[in-house]
């Protein structure tokens, strides 16, 4: 997402000004878009596999409720959610606590976790098929011809 530094982003609702809603790369300004982040993030969980299932039904269904309210800014935070359970699921896959660095700067060695890798595994499969739900990417398209 790219920033306006004038714009008060704290207090900004971007479902009343879409206009100002960049797409951005990934995750990027996933929590900072409200009132998005805070309808979703409540309901954003990985710890457990079968949370994490229950976390990814949840953003989905609201993926399709901002679809049916044609508010494709909803709808790309819902995909921002999931497309960061898959992330962070994978960073504590890989490393215990989350983090890669001991506090001297080297990498830690992996440990991987096979619980938080089926975690991941459930939000890359739907953040793939969002990925290719056409009618998100026509949206898209059109949200990024008509405002950046």
């Amino acid at each position: 997402m790219a920033f306006d530094y004038d714009l008060d982003y704290k207090n900004l609702d971007l479902r009343k000004h879409p206009e100002l809603y960049r797409v951005g790369k990934g995750e990027q300004g996933v929590l900072l878009v409200e009132p998005y982040k805070g309808e979703i993030l409540p309901h954003w969980r990985f710890k457990t596999p079968e949370i994490a299932q229950e976390s990814c039904d949840k953003i989905y269904e609201m993926f399709e409720e901002y679809r049916k309210q044609d508010d494709f800014v909803g709808m790309d935070m819902a995909r921002k959610f999931i497309q960061m359970g898959y992330t962070r699921a994978r960073r504590y896959t890989n490393y215990k606590g989350g983090r890669k660095y001991n506090e001297d700067g080297t990498i830690k060695e992996r440990q991987i976790d096979p619980k938080k890798a089926e975690s991941a595994a459930i939000f890359k499969k739907k953040w793939d098929e969002l990925r290719e739900d056409e009618d998100y990417l026509k949206r898209k398209k059109e949200h990024q011809k008509k405002y950046g």
